[in-house]
């Protein structure tokens, strides 16, 4: 399974962007999935998480501006991320887990203040 992240960009404090993760295969089989981010210098986090159930968490600082969707019949996983911050500027990597992780390339979002 390949995953392949797209949204990226730059954008100013307070605007949007919208991260999507495309699998080359079935979504549905996988127990998590997810989004991680690693800021210059830093170590990769996880950011948020989906499971099959729906049900989701996030790291503190993104709650209430973060939401993480999947749509399996696209077999895409969506990152939206409102209200970023400079500090959200990170190199940001969607997470499949299915008896081993997968990761993709990554896809860089900068916030400018």
């Amino acid at each position: 399974v390949q995953l392949v992240e797209s949204g990226g960009g730059l954008v100013q404090a307070g605007g949007s962007l919208r991260l999507s993760c495309a699998a080359s295969g079935s979504i549905s089989s996988f127990n998590r999935l997810g989004w991680y981010r690693q800021p210059p210098g830093k170590q990769r986090e996880l950011v948020a998480r989906i499971r099959p159930d729906g049900t989701t968490n996030f790291v503190v600082s993104v709650k209430g501006r973060f939401t993480i969707s999947r749509d399996n019949a696209k077999n895409t996983v969506y990152l939206q991320m409102n209200s970023l911050k400079p500090e959200d500027t990170a190199v940001y990597y969607c997470e499949a887990f299915w008896l081993r992780e997968y990761w993709g390339q990554g896809t860089q979002v900068t916030v400018s203040s």
